[in-house]
């Protein structure tokens, strides 16, 4: 018990070493964030535990944004869960009347599942390992961060926040550059 109070204590310290440095323009929004989650235990080589990033910007539908605007971001003072407030409200009537144990969420903000639907065009053999051979039905899968964003703020059982991959690199993640057979979308 003594060993885990040191690790913990050590952990904090280096939160506090990283925090500093943050604050003081030493590191990135980015490596920041990374740090963070890796002194979380989170790793890529790990999807039940693969970093996590949140949603920042809150505007995915104008054509162009006033970075200077706040409106155009995410209230990062608030779990995602949160941000819609009509959701919200739904959330906490169904908490009221459920038995124990009671939850707000039903789901978690970061799954293997929320990971692959992400990097399905990256990484599709691991999506085809997990939905037993075969790729999820065309309008379940990643189409637009609009669309995507969307889900989050309305759909009861959506409150997954993004990978760093959306943050670094071309976004090439994305793509469907080894030209999957995903199927056609409904809409």
């Amino acid at each position: 018990i003594e060993e885990s109070g040191d690790a913990e204590d050590d952990a904090k310290e280096e939160l506090q070493r990283l925090t500093a440095a943050w604050v003081q323009g030493q590191m990135s929004n980015f490596d920041y964030l990374m740090e963070i989650n890796f002194l979380a235990d989170r790793s890529f080589n790990d999807l039940s535990q693969y970093p996590v990033y949140p949603w920042v910007i809150a505007d995915y539908w104008a054509l162009t944004l006033d970075l200077e605007d706040p409106k155009v971001y995410r209230d990062l003072s608030k779990p995602i869960g949160a941000l819609d407030e009509k959701r919200l409200q739904s959330l906490v009537e169904r908490y009221r009347e459920m038995p124990e144990p009671k939850f707000l969420y039903g789901t978690h903000y970061s799954t293997p599942g929320y990971v692959l639907y992400y990097l399905l065009r990256k990484a599709p053999e691991l999506t085809l390992h997990l939905q037993r051979g075969k790729f999820d039905t065309p309008d379940r899968c990643f189409s637009s961060l609009p669309a995507c964003f969307r889900s989050v703020l309305s759909n009861p059982a959506d409150v997954k926040e993004l990978i760093p991959d959306f943050y670094a690199g071309d976004g090439k993640f994305l793509e469907n550059y080894q030209k999957l057979d995903l199927g056609e979308r409904q809409d």
